[in-house]
């Protein structure tokens, strides 16, 4: 099953709000962490380093959960459910995390000797919305 990002879905989504990326570890407890965020017209981004936590628990599995909220108010928020069909690496991912780095930071971004990027492509499957 696929939910369609609306227009408004996609404007927050692709401004500079943090977003929370929820992944379950093998024992199922949630992982939470904080993360910047992108869209498409049917996907959310999410852009990480190959080895973190959060990228071991997609690898073994890609069901994951993203909350963003408008700035600093809390009740205009949505939840998106859904699947990373996708791991981007190589210039996909580098030239990802520097247009983020630009777009939330205002620099460039600076490269991590050693470390790869990976980008996710998250179909959605549900989304809760509040405040629309």
């Amino acid at each position: 099953m696929t939910a369609a990002l609306t227009t408004e879905d996609r404007a927050l989504l692709r401004v500079p709000n943090v977003a929370w990326v929820i992944t379950m570890h093998a024992d199922g407890i949630p992982h939470a962490t904080v993360t910047w965020i992108d869209t498409t017209e049917t996907h959310v981004l999410v852009n990480t380093a190959v080895g973190r936590r959060k990228d071991r628990n997609v690898e073994r599995n890609p069901l994951v959960t993203i909350a963003v909220q408008r700035g600093a108010d809390a009740y205009d928020w949505i939840s998106v459910e859904g699947v990373v069909e996708e791991r981007q690496l190589g210039d996909a991912a580098e030239n990802h995390i520097a247009e983020l780095c630009r777009a939330y930071d205002d620099r460039e971004w600076d490269y991590v000797e050693g470390q790869q990027r990976v980008r996710w492509l998250i179909r959605p499957t549900r989304i809760v919305r509040y405040g629309q």
